[in-house]
């Protein structure tokens, strides 16, 4: 995996909620779903969220039975992607 950005973007609970909400991954993701809340992702869905995360921030992300279990919140996966990407991109909480 590597974590080479664009343009300084940060990963925030936002972008992973905008991510989320593609219909490819969870076409119908609450809006009012709370950061912790616990969803689970399809193994289609998860593919297709780590493809727009690479082409959003260049962060590859190879797929394994961690992220099913670290993929379960807003901000676990938040959380999980920042650590992955490095201090500087930490994003969504202060």
């Amino acid at each position: 995996m590597t974590a080479e950005y664009g343009a300084g973007e940060r990963i925030t609970a936002m972008a992973v909620r905008e991510l989320l909400s593609d219909p490819k991954v969870f076409s119908d993701l609450p809006s009012e779903l709370d950061d912790d809340a616990e969803f689970a992702l399809d193994s289609l869905g998860l593919l297709w969220f780590l493809h727009q995360v690479e082409l959003r921030y260049g962060l590859v992300v190879e797929p394994d039975a961690a992220h099913f279990a670290d993929f379960t919140s807003v901000r676990r996966i938040t959380d999980h992607l920042a650590a992955l990407a490095g201090p500087a991109d930490v994003g969504g909480r202060p």
